[in-house]
């Protein structure tokens, strides 16, 4: 979730280009936390949540690392403002971490058996 916003925060150039894809994501994270779980186990409601903060953190990533649509001072913005993970991106630059989901996957306590999450599965 993005810190307070003031009126003394200096937007960076080039935020007036993705701040609609990010209050998009913003909304779907306040939809999906305020969602009700009735029915559903603990780590089920917790899904989309995981999912949104995915999204948002890979649309950061790529529009930097892969497009290179944005500048170091917007992209550095928006790891400060949490709009992105940090550790979730540092992992993804890391061979054999590219597709993980959130960094709870990475964890063998969080799974039965002490095994891995299907992200981190590779390929055949």
């Amino acid at each position: 979730m993005p810190k307070i916003k003031t009126n003394r925060v200096k937007y960076p150039d080039g935020w007036e280009l993705i701040e609609p894809t990010l209050r998009g994501f913003e909304a779907k994270m306040r939809e999906a936390e305020n969602d009700p779980h009735d029915g559903k186990r603990k780590c089920e409601a917790l899904w989309p949540i995981f999912r949104i903060a995915n999204q948002r953190s890979r649309y950061i990533f790529d529009l930097y690392y892969r497009r290179k649509e944005i500048s170091k001072e917007l992209y550095e913005f928006c790891l400060d403002q949490d709009y992105a993970d940090r550790n979730l991106i540092a992992k993804w630059k890391k061979p054999g971490y590219e597709r993980l989901c959130c960094l709870r996957c990475m964890q063998p306590r969080d799974h039965n058996f002490g095994t891995t999450c299907v992200c981190r599965v590779p390929k055949i």
